[in-house]
């Protein structure tokens, strides 16, 4: 199996810079979007032999979720059922997909000045143990935008970058728990030397320049390692300020 993962920035403005032929040409068997930025009936993107299902956010323009499977699930999950305060932004989708749950996130992100870190870490806690009751039945497959670079080795200029939204001790610590308690992160298990980016600012030529950050991740039950292949990140194709990643499933 062939999973995708994509933060989009906006799938409108993505459809005029290649999103459909790079959908097509990859042949995904599930393929996540991040920040669709979308309401209902406001695309007509209904690929040919997969099931769609879409989060949106109830502010306009803003977050959202997506994800197109070929295989029909057989349940489907918007949200995270861990009450309001959690819900609202199309953040959660999760499909039952049998032999293991696919879950695709897109986290808040703390914005500048870290107005929004506490609220981020209460959700960070609230999708954690929401993960864990999942795993709890079934292994899991998370996908998104988790908004924070892990490890010195998952931005490009760690040090003058420490503390801002993305890379705080508070954020990364989050992702240490998370990781902890039974998942891995597929890349940096594959991988553990490679620095590579999936998301690059729109300013200072920072993607001709290579100058980015890894925020978006495949994470697995840790037991579900073995049926990992291959994790990859398309850092070539364009159409948003991030690129997509991939799950290569044996």
């Amino acid at each position: 199996m062939k999973l995708i993962s994509w933060n989009v920035n906006g799938l409108r403005a993505c459809m005029g810079k290649g999103f459909a032929d790079f959908f097509a040409a990859e042949d995904a068997d599930i393929f996540a979007l991040q920040e669709t930025k979308l309401q209902e009936g406001q695309i007509d993107f209904a690929p040919e032999g997969y099931h769609c299902y879409w989060n949106y956010a109830q502010k306009k323009g803003y977050s959202g979720t997506a994800v197109f499977t070929k295989k029909e699930p057989e349940r489907v999950f918007l949200g995270m059922d861990m009450g309001e305060r959690f819900e609202g932004e199309g953040r959660v989708i999760t499909l039952d997909m049998g032999d293991f749950y696919f879950v695709t996130v897109y986290t808040p992100n703390a914005q500048r000045e870290l107005t929004r870190l506490p609220f981020r870490c209460e959700w960070e806690d609230a999708f954690r143990e929401y993960l864990l009751s999942l795993d709890a039945d079934k292994p899991v497959v998370v996908c998104g935008d988790m908004n924070v670079a892990h490890e010195e080795i998952d931005l490009k200029n760690a040090r003058s970058n420490r503390g801002n939204a993305g890379f705080t001790d508070e954020e990364r610590e989050k992702m240490t728990v998370l990781l902890g308690s039974g998942f891995a992160d597929a890349f940096r298990e594959i991988y553990p030397d490679r620095a590579a980016y999936t998301w690059w600012s729109y300013m200072f030529r920072a993607r001709e320049k290579d100058v980015g950050w890894r925020i978006d991740y495949f994470l697995t039950s840790r037991r579900f390692m073995d049926r990992v292949g291959d994790a990859v990140i398309y850092k070539d194709v364009m159409g948003s300020d991030h690129c997509p990643v991939g799950l290569i499933l044996k």
